[in-house]
This record gives C-alpha cells, structure tokens and sequence, in this order.
C-alpha cells in the first residue's frame, strides 16, 4: 500500500434488518438506555420520558442500539471517532443507494 501515516476514511454502509418482535426491540433500547451512563439532570428530557419516547418509535429504537464502535472492535490501527446512523421503515432510501440497487441485479455506476 502507497504511502504511511494516519489516514481519515469514510465508511459507508446500509444494512437491511427485519424486525419480528418490535416490542423486544424497544424494550431493549429502553433497557440500554436506562442502564447508559447519561446524566438526566443535564438533559432536556427525563429518563423515563426518553423511555416512552424510544418504546413508541421503533426506528429510533433500533437505531439507538447500533454500535457503530464495535464494527472494526479488535482491529489493530483502527479507532472509530465517530459517525452518523438512523434507521427507517421501508425500501432503501435513494439517497443512500448508489450503486447498490435491486437484489440480484448488477451494480450501477456512479456518476
């Protein structure tokens, strides 16, 4: 590989996941969130409103448990400084589907 020293990448991943049981979900992510280390007196929001919040918005649920961190965990010269994700309902969004396209279908260029 060309070149040595510290190089800043981008990661870009979309990862389809099919949820069965939305309420085990949000009870995990209520979970998660209760035993985070998050000082409420700080926050705009109290605890247990952020719990039902996150029980009735399984995006935000499910979203809340991804751990962008352990993706490259063990990896030696790695360290994830952070990131942005989300999750929503539905088909891929077509912002975030260049080159990817349908299942089975041939990859698209990118202009």
């Amino acid at each position: 590989m060309a070149g040595e020293g510290r190089v800043v990448m981008q990661v870009y991943c979309r990862i389809e996941v099919v949820v069965d049981d939305p309420v085990a979900v949000a009870e995990r992510a209520a979970q998660t969130l209760r035993e985070a280390d998050i000082d409420w007196s700080a926050e705009r929001d109290s605890l247990e409103g952020a719990v039902a919040e996150i029980r009735e918005d399984l995006s935000q649920a499910l979203a809340s448990l991804v751990e962008p961190d352990r993706m490259l965990q063990g990896v030696p010269g790695t360290q994830v400084r952070g990131g942005r994700w989300w999750a929503e309902p539905g088909a891929p969004a077509e912002r975030f589907t260049p080159g990817f396209g349908e299942p089975g279908s041939p990859p698209r260029s990118v202009p």
